[in-house]
């Protein structure tokens, strides 16, 4: 809702005072105004309406602000005056304001305007209260009742003499519950005498209000006041008591904590943004490599004699390769750069990573207890997993980080039936997977405890949290049909206990065996920048029966087709390459000969998906490190596609 304004404007240019009212309109206000640009204009504007606060400009043709200024002091009303310009100088900056302006600003930072207007109209408030005697603002009720403000009178022992409706609605009492009470008594003993005491106090100094004695109070819980005290005095100049001014800024404050929690979850994305590029950068140079590697132990393996020392260490080195393939994936889901796959996993594999990181991440004097007795499965995503873990770990090691103490976590397998603790946590019945982590530090209070899950809450200072952590837990743990509970006691510590169903599923976990796989005949050109894959490559596909010819360089395979181009039946061509990428050699062979097929293999790529490339007309697209199986499979799949031939 707009609050009313009655501004008048001392300014000579139309386009300037519409520029002003637009502002105070952005800002909450619905001014009522008259434009003047004399001085006797604007005589007879201060003599025949009322005015909230005058804005004048500094330099007009016949008179200017200085002058302005003057003619509202003839009248000696206590109107807020501000002065803009557009190129008003420091030196006459100060000599309106020592002239009595109660504000000045340039043209160019109008953002000035609505604050300054809303200190001023305040501090007025507080001015005219100040110069009222007890007996007249009592004789003002009905006045101070209808305020928009939070009105009350004290008297000098900060006893409650009055307050208006908009006060006791805010603190929740009746007028007989707060007249002759003291303001401790509403507050508290510790909150007055160590926070409005001494604000009230340095009111007196000199017999002036200063803005500056506003201040930011908290009362019941999330309610935030912006609480004002002024003196007012008898005729001989004695004080009297004090007028108390308060405002409910809970919006504002709200309003702000999401921008500050916004802005920092922003900043959190574009880390991990910057974090995403790195890590597919690595991932493509990664999986390079284990191409190399996953793709030579197959070859070795298949000559190898079965049963022998060298094939079992072969195993070893193919296993390792495909939990190295699998970890790449995991940083590139984390790092939010693909598909969060659901598939079974093992909850005490990621405890145990989890547990050895925290381990090297948090202080010494912190001790860490594990009870693992579950090896069960959930249909999850590793990174969440691990996501939530981490969490919980960091939580913890957070509340403890002044004195230390012990983060324990328990993993077991429970059974839940019909009974009580199922109802509580309104859970199918089943087998889950009990997750518990504990930690002996500084507790919840209770009045919070319930916000903890929801976004942007955090009690962390700046910096050190963006309030979504648990939030993103809670998520995920419901997204797996599991429930999340907590329970905390100030200074004992915290426990936060999760439930995850376990599925029957089972992980693939196959050692490499040389299976009957497709093989076929056709000429094969095979484009990869790294020698070794392509090398590795080659060989491969020769054992399956086709004639591979192989190039490192994506222009010499160009060149080499522009030459020969019914000379190939199919083309697998690296994406990342040198000079010319794998999406844009495929576009120049096809402009060359429409009909070639081309699949297209990459480490990891942001700039083209499956989609991407089904449109450019390649027809199979393939992450590295591709297995001899999926390799022999997608190459037969795509030359009897070009053949005609139908696959299940």
């Amino acid at each position: 809702m707009k609050k009313n304004l009655r501004i008048l404007i001392v300014e000579d240019s139309e386009n300037d005072a519409l520029l002003l009212l637009r502002e105070l309109r952005k800002g909450g206000y619905e001014p009522v105004f008259k434009r003047v640009e004399t001085e006797k204009a604007m005589a007879e504007a201060i003599e025949n309406d009322t005015w909230d606060i005058i804005i004048s400009d500094y330099s007009m043709p016949r008179f200017n602000g200085l002058d302005a200024l003057e003619t509202s002091q003839r009248y000696d009303m206590d109107i807020p005056f501000i002065v803009v310009s557009g190129t008003i100088g420091e030196d006459i900056a100060v000599a309106t304001m020592k002239a009595g302006a109660h504000d000045y600003f340039l043209k160019d930072n109008l953002t000035r305007l609505v604050p300054a207007i809303d200190r001023e109209l305040h501090d007025a408030e507080i001015r005219r209260a100040h110069k009222l005697s007890l007996e007249k603002l009592r004789r003002s009720e009905r006045i101070v009742s209808s305020s928009t403000d939070m009105m009350a009178l004290l008297d000098v022992n900060f006893v409650y003499l009055f307050a208006n409706d908009a006060y006791l609605k805010a603190f929740g009492k009746t007028s007989d519950q707060l007249m002759g009470n003291t303001v401790s008594e509403l507050y508290g003993e510790d909150v007055f005498n160590t926070v409005i005491k001494p604000r009230a106090d340095r009111c007196l100094k000199g017999n002036k209000v200063h803005y500056e004695d506003w201040f930011e109070f908290p009362v019941y819980g999330k309610r935030y006041m912006d609480i004002a005290y002024s003196p007012y005095f008898r005729e001989n100049n004695e004080i009297e008591g004090f007028v108390v001014i308060a405002r409910d800024i809970s919006e504002s404050k709200q309003a702000e904590k999401e921008k500050k929690a916004i802005e920092a979850q922003l900043h959190h994305s574009q880390q991990l943004e910057s974090i995403g590029n790195l890590a597919g950068g690595i991932a493509h140079d990664f999986n390079n490599i284990l191409s190399s590697v996953i793709g030579y132990t197959e070859l070795a393996i298949d000559d190898a004699e079965k049963g022998t020392p060298l094939e079992d260490n072969l195993q070893e080195v193919y296993t390792a390769g495909k939990r190295a393939r699998d970890l790449v994936r995991q940083i590139l889901a984390f790092a939010r750069q693909s598909d969060e796959e659901i598939k079974p996993i093992q909850v005490a594999t990621i405890v145990n990573e989890v547990l050895k990181f925290i381990r090297s991440s948090i202080p010494t004097s912190i001790e860490i207890k594990q009870n693992i007795e579950s090896g069960s499965l959930i249909m999850g995503n590793a990174t969440q997993v691990h996501q939530i873990l981490m969490n919980l770990f960091t939580n913890a090691a957070h509340a403890m980080e002044g004195e230390g103490g012990i983060l324990e976590l328990s993993l077991k397998d429970v059974v839940m039936d019909s009974g009580v603790n199922r109802e509580k946590l309104d859970l199918k019945p089943g087998g889950y997977i009990e997750i518990k982590v504990s930690d002996t530090g500084v507790g919840i209070a209770p009045e919070i405890i319930g916000s903890i899950f929801d976004p942007y809450f955090t009690t962390k200072g700046p910096g050190k949290g963006t309030g979504m952590g648990l939030a993103t837990v809670l998520g995920i743990v419901e997204r797996y049909g599991g429930k999340i509970s907590v329970d905390s006691k100030p200074g004992q510590g915290t426990l936060f206990t999760i439930y995850l169903p376990i599925t029957k599923k089972h992980q693939e976990h196959r050692p490499y065996q040389s299976e009957l796989l497709p093989k076929g005949k056709g000429r094969i050109l095979f484009v990869d920048d790294e020698a070794p894959i392509a090398k590795m490559g080659a060989q491969v596909l020769e054992r399956l029966g086709y004639t591979v010819s192989i190039r490192t360089s994506s222009l010499e395979a160009l060149e080499l087709f522009r030459s020969k181009p019914n000379d190939f039946d199919l083309v697998i061509t690296d994406m990342t390459m040198p000079n010319m990428g794998g999406d844009e050699l495929a576009a120049e062979l096809m402009r060359i000969r429409s009909d070639i097929p081309v699949i297209l293999c990459t480490g990891y790529s942001k700039k083209i998906s499956d989609e991407s490339a089904a449109q450019i007309g390649i027809k199979a697209f393939a992450y590295k490190p591709v297995v001899k199986a999926d390799l022999a499979k997608i190459v037969r799949k795509v030359l009897d596609e070009v053949k005609g031939i139908a696959h299940a």
